[in-house]
């Protein structure tokens, strides 16, 4: 009989290392796009035959194996491990939901901070690369979040478990590569909802509330700044949170700077890479060694791998480190250019569509497009440095 797993339980036995075999039924194609790390393909529908020599012959997996099966959305999965249980196969199980669910699963870590305010608490999207930020006023049991996801019930229910209460939620700028949560997670609670106030540059057509250059917004008693950093796009914004920590955004990362062409296009994206490198060693690279940076994604592969992150452990550096390790920002400005812009990454899946979902110009079908639109990993870094 297969047992019914839920994609948390998967990140479960692949955390403590368990030994399965993960098969992924899907479509080549869609499996080379995007899968999870470890993951054996075994394209299957629905009424085809399959035998133990094939699934030994290709995968290399025998009857005494733990087999878990997953596909898009747990339909031809749920096929195939019935048809692998008709063949012997005891143990084996089916995540429900499939990938669909596993670009829902989260974890949450705290960034330690020095400051006696405030807790911020990393909200990582495993599937995604995403990174969003409770940030907690820890005397006032108030919060705010930059950069939510679209699964807005998961900030919720964070916010609920520490016992806050969110009043504000900020946006560092319109997403291209997933589809931002900020304006319905603040109808939900009934926050106020930030963005910088060059957004209106971007066609943004909703209401919010225009932050300007260095504006404080105070959730509780914790001043919340809005720094401006255009070059990713135009109206980006970075957030310093009581002098400790600056959510980057796509400004910078880890081991990258954010790539400047989707918003200004190819042929301009070198005036963005200008406008970036100003933005970096003009604004954020002037704050203190030891302000802590929170980047809005962590690197993350088709293949699910991510080379320079652990997701479950925290994911961030500090001004120095960045100053001193990241060799993009020891370039000269023309170089620096030169360099981002030379060799363009892939551009994300469906950003147009996701662009304009974000700035209110288009509306989103249902919870099928928006899964859809977000396949695949996060690619808003201009290159990865390691």
């Amino acid at each position: 009989m297969v047992s019914r797993i839920t994609a948390d339980d998967l990140r479960r036995l692949i955390d403590d290392e368990s030994s399965f075999a993960l098969i992924d039924t899907r479509l080549p194609d869609n499996f080379e796009a995007w899968h999870i790390e470890g993951a054996l393909n075994f394209p299957y529908k629905p009424g085809d035959t399959v035998t133990k020599d094939e699934l030994y012959d290709r995968l290399g997996v025998t009857t005494d194996d733990h087999i878990i099966t997953i596909c898009a959305k747990g339909i031809s999965s749920d096929h195939f491990a019935d048809a692998l249980t008709d063949l012997g196969y005891e143990d084996v199980s089916l995540v429900e939901g499939g990938m669909k669910a596993w670009s829902a699963v989260y974890d949450t870590v705290t960034i330690p901070t020095d400051s006696a305010k405030v807790t911020v608490i990393q909200v990582q999207r495993r599937a995604k690369g995403c990174l969003s930020y409770l940030i907690i006023a820890r005397h006032t049991g108030t919060a705010a979040v930059v950069d939510a996801t679209r699964h807005t019930a998961e900030f919720i229910s964070l916010a609920e478990r520490h016992g806050v209460e969110i009043t504000d939620v900020f946006d560092t700028h319109v997403h291209a590569d997933h589809l931002s949560g900020g304006r319905a997670l603040a109808d939900a609670v009934g926050a106020t909802y930030h963005l910088g106030e060059r957004a209106t540059d971007r066609g943004v057509t909703y209401d919010y509330d225009a932050l300007g250059r260095n504006e404080v917004v105070t959730v509780g008693d914790v001043p919340i700044k809005a720094v401006a950093v255009p070059g990713h796009t135009s109206e980006m914004v970075n957030y310093l949170v009581d002098d400790v920590a600056v959510c980057s955004g796509d400004t910078v990362f880890t081991n990258s700077v954010g790539r400047t062409e989707l918003q200004f296009g190819d042929a301009d994206a070198a005036d963005g890479a200008r406008l970036l490198y100003q933005s970096l060693h003009g604004t954020l690279l002037a704050e203190p060694d030891d302000v802590l940076v929170l980047p809005g994604h962590f690197p993350l592969e088709a293949d699910g791998s991510s080379p320079s992150a652990t997701p479950g452990e925290p994911i961030f550096t500090d001004i120095h480190t960045l100053r001193t390790t990241l060799s993009l920002l020891a370039l000269p400005e023309a170089e620096f250019v030169e360099r981002i812009t030379a060799t363009l990454p892939e551009k994300p899946l469906n950003y147009e569509t996701v662009i304009a979902i974000n700035t209110g110009v288009r509306d989103l079908t249902d919870d099928q497009e928006a899964t859809e639109l977000e396949l695949g990993p996060n690619n808003c870094a201009a290159e990865q440095v390691s």
